[in-house]
């Protein structure tokens, strides 16, 4: 069972505490500004889905300005260079794959690999949260599981034709993801989130997303080993 922060006597004011959290605040900040992007470039190439996908677009934003607030309760200022930086590979595929009109694709990196970190990571993260973020987080999760659940029901319509572009889009992404949680792995830790435990919730969120659309268990375990070794 998690502890929460009181218990762990967390110094939320500390220089260390501080400098970690400028770097992780702005991950989540790009993350939900990301997210809103794909989401409205999604809107594009999927127009009867459009009214949809525009929503979860607007809820992304929203998420972007808690978490804008979240900084500020702290007086620190997110590294929105850096989080761009740690965003760069799934940024890039995404544009790629969208410029290609590679809807699976698109939807494998948003709808599935974007907010399965992001639910583990916030997960996580509540726990040891100051009383001022653990309350706008917990917020954001809810409506997070929603955003999966539009890429879940797509794919899972779609699965038969999809399948083959599904476990080449994951094999080109996941192991970014190992990269991206190695290079986050000792801010997360000043901020008593535990890189084992993120994997392990990204791997249970991810592992039951690809279930739902479809996947075998024995699937499931070939996709989630991509990249794996690196974590």
């Amino acid at each position: 069972m998690q502890q929460l922060a009181g218990e762990l006597e967390i110094d939320f004011k500390s220089e260390k505490y501080k400098d970690a959290y400028s770097r992780i605040n702005a991950i989540v900040i790009e993350g939900e500004q990301e997210a809103h992007e794909n989401y409205i470039k999604l809107a594009e190439l999927l127009p009867a889905h459009q009214d949809a996908l525009i929503r979860l677009s607007k809820m992304e934003s929203r998420h972007k300005k808690g978490f804008e607030a979240c900084g500020r309760n702290l007086q620190v200022e997110p590294d929105l260079q850096f989080a761009q930086k740690f965003f760069a590979g799934l940024h890039s595929n995404f544009q790629k794959a969208a410029a290609e009109g590679k809807v699976v694709t698109c939807l494998l990196i948003q709808s599935l690999i974007i907010e399965c970190f992001a639910i583990a990571a916030y997960n996580i993260y509540i726990p040891v949260a100051d009383d001022f973020a653990r309350k706008i987080t917990e917020g954001v999760v809810k409506d997070e599981y929603s955003h999966l659940n539009f890429g879940e029901v797509w794919l899972k319509e779609n699965f038969a034709e999809s399948k083959v572009e599904l476990e080449e889009a994951n094999r080109q992404n996941l192991p970014i993801v190992w990269k991206m949680l190695n290079e986050v792995a000792d801010d997360a830790q000043t901020l008593a989130m535990e890189k084992d435990a993120l994997v392990e919730d990204f791997m249970i969120q991810y592992g039951e997303a690809l279930s739902n659309i479809g996947f075998t268990t024995r699937d499931i375990m070939r996709l989630s080993a991509y990249g794996l070794t690196a974590a």
